[in-house]
């Protein structure tokens, strides 16, 4: 049996994941920077969890500031082969009330300013982003809320927008047309990168508002959004706890061969130091 190890990535509102025993902090430094902050490693209910808040403590960094790069490779780096993310969401659905949980499975992309590949610099691949998230880590997720009492919707798009502002009204209106369920600004970046890292991924998304699309229920204000968010992180943290303990040892996903045939570069091609940067990578391979 191999060993598990799950990364949880927390986002607004949840900055440190209660129940870990065996503490320790580690920092690393990757080919892309330093991550948001130090991870957090320990064990819950004898598996291994290593936590990163995304926005560091203190909640720092824009979302766009945020060097996602950084986050995964770190995480692949501590052999984390199944990453959890928490995000803080807007609803574009009249179904998707304040307080409700959706597991998405669906990204679109509305973000200008992000890397969002390890490769370039003299190596190119092209994973394939069809089904972005995890469907085995997916599922794990919505048993785990349902269980703990949350209005789960389990399916759904999430459309990433670039922030830091909220919508304008025509763009929320427009998302809703293309059939968006929840719009947030920080998962795709992460979906995409830990997807060429054969990492697991799946999207625990806690809608705290109606975006400004839904007039009757008045405009975005964060104070408000917060006060949501509160109550979610509590339960998101009841969540991740019952999933973690439910997931299985091996993986039985296809997210675990996701690179495989995906590098198009000559190996004799492959820059030196390239080679040597994206080891944790691409070492299997090239």
């Amino acid at each position: 049996m191999g060993r598990k190890v799950i990364g949880v990535i927390g986002g607004s509102g949840l900055y440190r994941m209660d129940g870990l025993d065996k503490l320790r902090e580690i920092q690393i430094d990757t080919p892309f920077g330093k991550p948001s902050d130090v991870y957090v490693r320990g064990v819950m209910d004898g598996t291994e969890l290593v936590f990163l808040p995304r926005h560091g403590k203190g909640h720092r960094r824009l979302p766009t500031e945020v060097n996602f790069r950084a986050n995964i490779f770190g995480m692949k780096k501590l052999g984390v082969e199944r990453i959890i993310s928490v995000s803080a969401v807007g609803s574009l659905r009249e179904e998707i009330a304040p307080g409700h949980v959706v597991i998405p499975d669906q990204f679109i992309d509305r973000t200008t300013q992000r890397p969002s590949t390890f490769f370039g610099r003299g190596i190119v691949a092209h994973v394939s982003f069809a089904d972005p998230l995890c469907p085995v880590l997916s599922g794990a997720l919505i048993r785990a809320a349902e269980e703990e009492g949350a209005k789960v919707h389990p399916s759904g798009t999430y459309l990433c927008m670039e922030g830091p502002q909220f919508s304008t009204r025509a763009e929320s209106l427009l998302y809703r047309s293309w059939g968006a369920h929840v719009i947030g600004m920080t998962n795709l970046q992460e979906a995409k990168l830990a997807r060429e890292t054969e990492i697991c991924f799946a999207t625990l998304a806690l809608a705290t508002d109606y975006d400004c699309w839904n007039q009757t229920a008045g405009d975005v204000e964060i104070d408000q959004v917060l006060a949501v968010l509160q109550q979610n992180v509590r339960l998101a943290q009841r969540a991740i706890r019952r999933a973690v303990s439910s997931i299985p040892e091996q993986r039985s996903c296809a997210c675990s061969t996701s690179l495989k045939n995906a590098i198009i570069t000559e190996k004799t091609k492959i820059p030196r130091k390239t080679r040597r940067d994206l080891e944790p990578i691409i070492g299997k391979y090239v």
